[in-house]
C-alpha cells in the first residue's frame, strides 16, 4: 500500500524502524501481547465473578490479576512473558502510530492518533506488570487512578488535564462499543487465512467483549471527570472500583456478572487476535 511513511529510506538510522517494524519477531512479539492482554482480560473476569459471589479476595484489575497468576506453580515465569506481551504492545501501537494501521484508511491522522493513544495505555499497563514483577509499585489500580489524579489537579491546569484523560477514556470506551456493533473488528483481522469455524466465532465473541470493554472503559473515564468536576480525587476509580460501581446499580449483581462475562469473552476474543489480527503494519 502506498503512503507517505514508504518514502522513508530504508536505509540508514531513519530505515532502522522499518526494518524493525517489518520483521516477523516484531510480528511475533505483537501477537504475544495480544495473547498476554487475553489471559490478563480472562482473569479480570473470572475475579469480577468473585466480587458477585462474595469471594472477592484480590481487586478485579491487572494487578489483582497478576497476584493470580503468580500464586500458581509457574506464576512467576508467566508475569514476566506478560511484561514482555505488553512492551510487545506499545513497540506495536507506536509503529503504528508511525508508518499507520494495516486496515482500511489506517494511515489517516485519526488511526495514527489512536494507536498512539492505545501505546500510551499499553505502556502504563507494561510499567505495572514490570514493576509487579521486580516488587515494586503496590498500588492497586484504584490507588494509582486517585493518585495521579490528586498529582495532577494540584498543579495549574491540572483538573483539566484529569478531564481530557477521562474524557479520552470516554471516547475509546464509545469507539469500542460503536465498533462492535458495528463489527469493523473485523477489518482488523486476516480473515482470508481463518477457517469458517474461526470467522463465525469471532463475531459473537469481538461483540460482546468489546462492547463489555467499552462500557468499562468509559465508566472509568466518567468516574475521572467526576474527580475533575468536584475536585475531588478520591472519586476517581480505576478498572476494580468501577466494576463494584455497577453491582451499585439498580441492576444490582446482575450487571456485574453480565460485565464481568464479557470481560472474560473479550479475553477469549484475544487469542483469535493473536492468531489472526493484522499486525504487519510494515512488511518486510
Amino acid at each position: 500500500m502506498a503512503n507517505a511513511a514508504a518514502k522513508v529510506p530504508r536505509t540508514g538510522w531513519r530505515g532502522a524502524g522499518r526494518r524493525t517494524a517489518g520483521h516477523p519477531w516484531f510480528h511475533l512479539l505483537s501477537r504475544v501481547g495480544l495473547a498476554a492482554r487475553g489471559v490478563i482480560y480472562l482473569v479480570v473476569g473470572w475475579l469480577a465473578v468473585q466480587i458477585v459471589l462474595g469471594n472477592g479476595g484480590h481487586e478485579a484489575d491487572q494487578r489483582g490479576a497478576l497476584e493470580t497468576v503468580v500464586a500458581n506453580p509457574g506464576g512467576i515465569v508467566a508475569v514476566w512473558l506478560v511484561a514482555a506481551g505488553f512492551a510487545g504492545l506499545v513497540l506495536w501501537q507506536f509503529a503504528e502510530a508511525r508508518y499507520g494501521r494495516p486496515v482500511p484508511g489506517g494511515h489517516k491522522a485519526h488511526n495514527r492518533a489512536f494507536a498512539f493513544g492505545r501505546g500510551l495505555i499499553y505502556l502504563v499497563g507494561f510499567a505495572g506488570t514490570l514493576g509487579f514483577a521486580i516488587g515494586v509499585g503496590g498500588k492497586s489500580g484504584d490507588q494509582q487512578s486517585q493518585a495521579f489524579t490528586a498529582r495532577a489537579m494540584a498543579e495549574p491546569g491540572g483538573r483539566w488535564l484529569v478531564l481530557a484523560v477521562g474524557a479520552g477514556f470516554m471516547a475509546v470506551g464509545t469507539v469500542a462499543i460503536v465498533n462492535a456493533v458495528r463489527r469493523a473488528f473485523l477489518e482488523e483481522f486476516d480473515t482470508a487465512r481463518m477457517p469458517a469455524a474461526a470467522r463465525r466465532a469471532v463475531v459473537p465473541l469481538g461483540v460482546v467483549g468489546n462492547c463489555a470493554r467499552g462500557l468499562v472503559l468509559g465508566g472509568v473515564g466518567v468516574f475521572l471527570g467526576y474527580a475533575a468536576v468536584d475536585f475531588d480525587p478520591r472519586k476517581a476509580k480505576g478498572l476494580d472500583g468501577t466494576l463494584r460501581e455497577f453491582a451499585a446499580t439498580p441492576a444490582g449483581p446482575w450487571l456485574l456478572a453480565a460485565v464481568a462475562g464479557g470481560l472474560a469473552v473479550f479475553g477469549i476474543y484475544a487469542f483469535f487476535e493473536a492468531r489472526w489480527r493484522k499486525v504487519e503494519a510494515v512488511r518486510s
